[in-house]
């Protein structure tokens, strides 16, 4: 018989994670993953990379919490190169004019591990997205709210960033950070029920 879920550790500080967890109707403790993305190579295929970082995350979780730990990673790539987060505004700018009025691939590899089980789940989920043109000052008024510093490819496709792109063709969750359905199926696959009462 399958096992009622009802909290998990994410080894994340996207508060999007968080939320969209919290929207399964589960309790998130956010904990800390000692995994430094700068200490490992990124010269690697960009699903492979994503998928990487997601495991490493999670083997790195820190503290106590729930048992069930889920991390996540994701990378943006236009003409073959990886797009992490910016580290400054000119940073972010020189992104969304790559960006601009072009389709690009975002990649979210996750982790899921039972640790008290010592079981693991992990995959990882590609969307395209195209954006609109985007004028100078649209770019520099996105900038200007501070939205691009946290995420991958210097947007996010919630909030604001929505404005930024013309459509999409895969899961809408892969690029917001957390490929709801595909994680539901690896928790299926540990014998956890999201659905039990």
């Amino acid at each position: 018989m399958s096992k009622r879920l009802t909290a998990v550790a994410l080894a994340s500080q996207s508060p999007r994670r968080r939320e969209l967890l919290r929207g399964l109707g589960l309790e998130v403790t956010v904990v800390r993953s000692g995994f430094d993305e700068g200490s490992v190579p990124w010269d690697r295929e960009p699903a492979a990379l994503a998928l990487d970082f997601a495991r490493r995350k999670a083997a790195a979780a820190e503290g106590g919490g729930p048992p069930l730990v889920i991390a996540a990673d994701t990378v943006v790539v236009i003409d073959d190169e990886v797009l992490g987060k910016p580290s400054d505004a000119d940073q972010a700018v020189w992104m969304l004019r790559k960006l601009s009025g072009r389709e690009h691939v975002v990649h979210t590899g996750f982790a899921v591990v039972d640790r008290a089980a010592q079981l693991q789940r992990d995959g990882v989920n590609s969307t395209r997205v195209r954006f609109l043109p985007l004028s100078e000052p649209q770019i520099a008024g996105y900038v200007a709210t501070g939205d691009p510093f946290d995420k991958a490819g210097a947007y996010g496709i919630q909030g604001r960033g929505a404005l930024l792109v013309s459509s999409i063709d895969g899961d809408f969750y892969t690029v917001m950070g957390l490929p709801l359905a595909r994680v539901g199926e690896a928790l299926a696959q540990l014998d956890y029920d999201l659905f039990a009462q």
